[in-house]
C-alpha cells in the first residue's frame, strides 16, 4: 500500500518537469544542427532583438511569427520565457526570442536564414 501514494508522487514530478521543458527540438540540416518547434519547422533569431525584448511585431510579426509560450510555460537552462508588449509570452534562448518563418513550408526548409543583410538566422542549439 506505501507504494502507490510514492508512485503518484513521482508521476506528478514527471509530469510537472515534462511542462517545464521548452517544446523545442534539435533538427540536422546541411547547416548543421538547428533548433525546430515541435512541429519541426525552424526557428530563427532576429538581431535587432536585445535583453529579451522582441522588437518584431505588425507586418513583421505576419512574417516571422513568433513562437509562442502558454502562459504557465516555465525558462529551462537557456531557454526563457519573455513577455511582449501585447502581454502573450514568447520562447527565447539565450535571451533571444524565438520565430518561425512564413515562407518555410515544410520541415527542415531555412528559407529564412541570412534575410534581410544577416539580421534573421536560424536558432542553435
Amino acid at each position: 500500500m506505501r507504494t502507490f501514494p510514492l508512485t503518484i508522487a513521482m508521476l506528478l514530478a514527471a509530469s510537472v518537469t515534462a511542462f517545464a521543458a521548452p517544446p523545442v527540438k534539435e533538427v540536422e540540416t546541411a547547416k548543421g544542427k538547428v533548433l525546430a518547434g515541435e512541429n519541426g519547422m525552424t526557428l530563427y533569431t532576429y538581431k535587432d532583438d536585445h535583453g529579451g525584448v522582441s522588437m518584431c511585431y505588425d507586418d513583421c510579426a505576419k512574417n516571422w511569427p513568433p513562437f509562442f509560450a502558454e502562459a504557465s510555460a516555465k525558462a529551462d537552462g537557456a531557454y526563457t520565457v519573455v513577455e511582449r508588449k501585447d502581454g502573450k509570452k514568447q520562447w527565447a534562448k539565450d535571451g533571444m526570442p524565438l520565430y518561425f518563418f512564413i515562407k518555410d513550408k515544410k520541415m527542415g526548409d531555412m528559407t529564412g536564414d541570412g534575410m534581410k543583410k544577416g539580421e534573421w538566422n536560424v536558432a542553435k542549439p
